[in-house]
């Protein structure tokens, strides 16, 4: 399961905050009683990942993994304090995995994501967060292109777009549509991968590209329903597809 991030985020906080996420599947445009199933989800894993952290805290497995529960978790904070809380701990947990197996692209990943939530906690702290999760998202998308769905390809992507140009930060359009055409191409049976290419095409004004990969997307919707089952994907699902049917209405009405 992915994970989204909150949609009232002031406008400046967000941008510096790596926007990448907010689209990024899982709670935006989800119901409030799958959003509690799925917290309720989310904090038992987070404790099962943490207890077998804390049993065997040398082992980079069960580290890396606890930092993705870490994320998880930490998607549905309801405060700051709490949010910086489980992303210190989840960076803490891969900062050795990154030391101890460097070519080990989970380890990467998972420092940029919770960077990424520590970073929606701060203001202009967040700015230097930024520069740190393009260099591991880089590090990740060498290593294994295809983790989590072609999730380095796709998150990097995402902060291209989001943040920033130069010489503020490092914003770049151009880098960020490449990135997601790769992501779509590396998944392709991932819906998350064209929901945010869609996206990005209505916010560059470009509908015709959008309408062609919302029908690629829709061909690939039922073998990805079948295949992407269980409570973990519950509230993307509700996320998924709450956003294409907001394309496909942008795209009949316009903005």
């Amino acid at each position: 399961m992915l994970a989204t991030f909150n949609s009232t985020t002031p406008a400046l906080k967000w941008t510096l905050a790596a926007g990448i996420f907010l689209l990024a599947a899982g709670m935006l445009l989800a119901g409030d009683e799958q959003t509690k199933i799925s917290a309720a989800f989310a904090e038992k894993e987070f404790a099962r990942a943490r207890n077998q952290f804390q049993s065997d805290p040398g082992n980079l497995t069960n580290a890396w993994q606890f930092a993705r529960a870490a994320f998880d978790y930490a998607e549905y904070s309801t405060n700051n304090t709490q949010r910086a809380a489980l992303a210190n701990e989840g960076i803490s947990a891969c900062r050795p995995v990154v030391a101890g197996q460097p070519k080990l692209a989970a380890g990467h990943y998972y420092l940029a994501m919770n960077l990424g939530q520590l970073a929606r906690t701060q203001l202009l702290g967040a700015l230097g967060l930024v520069k740190q999760m393009e260099t591991e998202f880089k590090s990740a998308g060498t290593l294994d292109p295809q983790f989590d769905h072609a999730g380095p390809k796709r998150n990097l992507g995402l902060l291209y777009r989001d943040a920033p140009g130069w010489p503020v930060s490092i914003g770049n359009p151009s880098k960020a549509q490449s990135l997601l055409k790769q992501a779509v191409k590396l998944a392709p049976d991932f819906p998350e991968n064209y929901l945010h290419l869609i996206e990005s095409y209505l916010k560059w004004n470009e509908p015709d590209d959008a309408r062609k990969t919302l029908h690629a997307l829709d061909t690939i919707w039922p073998a990805a329903r079948t295949n992407l089952a269980g409570a973990k994907w519950a509230q993307s699902w509700d996320n998924w597809s709450a956003r294409r049917d907001a394309a496909r209405k942008q795209l009949l009405t316009g903005p």
